[in-house]
């Protein structure tokens, strides 16, 4: 009895330290806002209703897709040095109206679209935490319905943005997201899924207060880059709509951010201390451009090495994870004043300058196509296989419900393995980082691929050495792979990585100063405010994602990055074109090779045998798959020509084993009964020969029911005239009646 009571009291305790909106919505009423679109369709953004237990939680709905978002952060901090933010989207078969069509018919592990997703989120919520919050922090996206018309992902965006305003962990926000499509030269916000299948745009922006861009991704068909920017204006500007709906909730239920007690810092003295060891001997790495990757890495390694070993010696006392952290500060703002002071790079070039680019095509004759892409010290190896359309990716059913697409006959596999950095580690199933690398490569070079190209094409990516943008190294060596490999490409494309280095006000609110840099290395990316991946042809753009370190890109940044890129893309297609310019039109001895078939309707059965029996032993023999396309027409794949001669001459042996005698229309010729049916008789015109049915309805002039009304019996001969076959079926057409009637 003391314990029930002692719980009554502890939840009457807690009950009393939670804010009156808290209380104002306990009673399971959600509140909401209603956000209006300039085209009509509203973004519903509720809570108050669901998991009141968790730090915060919004539902967001469009049209009939609703996904609630949930977040969680720990009071206490974590031991690392970094945010470690955890957003976990799945999507629910029952949201769909599904089953799973797994063996267990549950959600198992996540699919390639959840991991992008979520990263997706990630990107959109990670640059406004404030930097020194290192709480483990969780947003998981639960979807409660999907109607296949309105894409769950923006939503969920929008829902956590919310989530996360209404909720007392620290963050800079809200942020607002919007898909934009374009279609008949008008931007399109929000498009439905049709919608999108008209669109030669698919992006996602998302945005802060001030018409800052916090997130960028998107694909494209060959868009013209005036087009892009005004898709990014305009989607910008919409997404202050949801901003401001989502202030108005904070202000109505939100609860009280926490205060985030300030971690230890360095004393005057030790921070002087640091500067007077390292300034002079950071600069002096930083300006040596004779150095590679590794030369500078060893080298800040020894400078930091000294330095703090002179600086535990002199400061016994201090916190050496502290010490660490302030050294790597410094070595931060001494790397980004250099470039402000000098506009030159760490390696000697100057801001919009690429680095040196080699390639090579053809590399190995086993395959069906080969490239390797060398910029810098980032070195891509791809390979592309040509397969039969059995081969193609199958999507899952939900997938499918919220894509559009049942299967993919173009997809590349990048792979990053740990001695491209020089470094030890698992090889194994990809991680997310892979994917993302891959997927974003694919939407690159996804236009420019025939959609009517008979074969699948697999592209693979394998980074031999990374220093920077090996995704956007990756395109360009699968472009040039695609043209070895005969792919009849709309057009070339390639790719580059932008970064940025920013200067902001004593209050750290706007920015006074800023370089946009061109191809950017590996330091550069982890030093640098931006990291904006830019693909394209020479006429326009494919695919782009902008991962924004800053808590939010001022528009005038965001063009004149895209602009800089379109430049650099244009001379990287220079230098590819001088490797190989279109694709091979002379055939490789191993290409493999894709015919169609025509089978007469009679002779299908011969063809298949039982079972499927034929093609089965045609696959064994030769490696040639034949696939049945329409009721008359199979398609032949063979790898090679050879195995396409070699089952060519087994499908005309299987075809015309049996000599079928001429028979001629309107001809009277002797059939034999083999079988009596209730329809009919079963009968043989010549030895070998499958039966063919002789109907009631031509046995006789006289309506007949069933054969034995006219005394038929099996083995017994009877006269038949021959009408050829039906054109559809293929059958014999037989008849007995007109005999009858001429004797008659």
């Amino acid at each position: 009895m003391l314990f029930r009571l002692n719980r009554r009291l502890r939840k009457l305790f807690l009950l009393t330290k939670l804010d009156i909106n808290h209380l104002r919505n306990s009673s399971g009423k959600a509140t909401e806002v209603v956000v209006d679109f300039a085209n009509g369709r509203n973004l519903i953004l509720s809570t108050g209703q669901y998991a009141k237990l968790a730090d915060g939680c919004a539902v967001g709905t469009l049209g009939d897709t609703s996904v609630m978002v949930t977040v969680v952060s720990k009071t206490k901090p974590s031991p690392s040095n970094f945010l470690p933010l955890v957003v976990d989207y799945r999507q629910k078969s029952a949201a769909a109206g599904r089953i799973p069509t797994n063996f267990f018919r549950r959600e198992l592990g996540p699919t390639e679209k959840e991991i992008l997703t979520s990263r997706l989120i990630d990107r959109s919520l990670r640059p406004l935490f404030p930097s020194n919050y290192n709480f483990d922090t969780q947003v998981v996206c639960n979807m409660l319905a999907i109607d296949g018309v309105n894409n769950p992902d923006i939503v969920s965006i929008n829902a956590a943005s919310a989530a996360l305003a209404l909720s007392d962990i620290p963050w800079n926000g809200p942020v607002g997201a919007v898909r934009v499509g374009f279609i008949d030269d008008q931007v399109l916000i929000n498009p439905t899924r049709k919608e999108q299948q008209s669109s030669i745009l698919n992006l996602v922006v998302t945005a802060t207060k001030k018409n800052l861009v916090v997130m960028l991704e998107a694909n494209a068909e060959n868009i013209l880059l005036q087009d892009l920017q005004k898709a990014i204006k305009t989607g910008t500007k919409e997404a202050q709509h949801i901003i401001s709906d989502i202030e108005k909730l904070r202000k109505s239920v939100g609860k009280p951010k926490r205060v985030i007690e300030p971690g230890p810092q360095l004393s005057e003295e030790i921070s002087e201390a640091l500067f007077t060891l390292s300034n002079m001997r950071i600069r002096e790495v930083l300006q040596n451009y004779t150095l590679d990757k590794i030369a500078r890495d060893l080298a800040l390694t020894d400078v930091r090495n000294n330095v703090l070993t002179s600086i535990h010696q002199n400061f016994p006392d201090c916190d050496q994870s502290i010490v660490n952290e302030g050294y790597n500060k410094l070595v931060k703002q001494i790397f980004r004043d250099l470039i402000f002071e000098k506009d030159e790079r760490c390696d000697g070039r100057q801001l919009e300058q690429l680095r040196d680019i080699t390639c090579q095509a053809d590399l190995y004759k086993p395959l069906h196509g080969s490239a390797l892409f060398q910029r810098g010290q980032t070195q891509v190896f791809c390979t592309v296989t040509l397969d039969s359309h059995e081969s193609a990716m199958k999507l899952d059913p939900l997938s499918i419900v919220t894509g559009g697409v049942k299967e993919k006959n173009f997809f590349l596999h990048y792979e990053f393995p740990p001695f491209a950095t020089k470094e030890t580690g698992r090889i194994g199933p990809i991680g997310r980082r892979e994917m993302g690398h891959g997927a974003l490569a694919e939407k690159g070079l996804k236009p420019i691929i025939p959609n009517d190209f008979p074969f699948t094409i697999r592209l693979t990516s394998e980074v031999l050495e990374s220093n920077g943008s090996s995704s956007m190294a990756t395109v360009c060596g699968g472009t040039l792979a695609l043209m070895d490999a005969g792919v009849p490409i709309s057009t070339p494309a390639a790719g580059v990585a932008m970064g940025l280095v920013t200067r902001y006000d004593e209050n750290a609110t706007n920015i006074t100063d800023y370089r946009v840099l061109t191809d950017i290395l590996g330091i550069e990316d982890y030093m640098g405010d931006m990291d904006f991946k830019i693909a394209g042809t020479k006429k326009g753009i494919t695919a782009l994602q902008a991962d924004i370190k800053i808590p939010g890109l001022p528009l005038k940044i965001v063009m004149e990055a895209t602009q800089m890129a379109t430049d650099a893309k244009s001379k990287i297609l220079q230098i590819m074109n001088e490797c190989i310019s279109k694709p091979r039109v002379t055939k490789k001895d191993n290409w493999p090779v894709v015919e169609k078939l025509d089978v007469e309707p009679h002779k299908r059965a011969r063809l298949l045998g039982v079972g499927g029996m034929n093609l089965k032993k045609i696959f064994a023999e030769t490696g040639v798959q034949v696939s049945q396309i329409e009721d008359t027409t199979f398609q032949i794949f063979a790898p090679n020509q050879s195995a396409m001669d070699e089952a060519k001459d087994m499908i005309q042996k299987i075809l015309t084993t049996e000599r079928t005698p001429e028979l001629e229309f309107g001809g009277v010729y002797k059939a034999t009964i083999v079988e009596i049916r209730d329809i009919g008789v079963m009968v043989t015109l010549y030895s070998g020969m499958p039966p063919a049915l002789l109907h009631n309805s031509q046995l006789d002039q006289r309506k007949v029911g069933h054969p034995s009304a006219l005394g038929l019996d099996i083995g017994q001969e009877l006269q038949v005239k021959y009408f050829g076959r039906d054109p559809v079926s293929g059958l014999m057409r037989l008849s007995r009646k007109v005999l009858t009637a001429a004797k008659s």
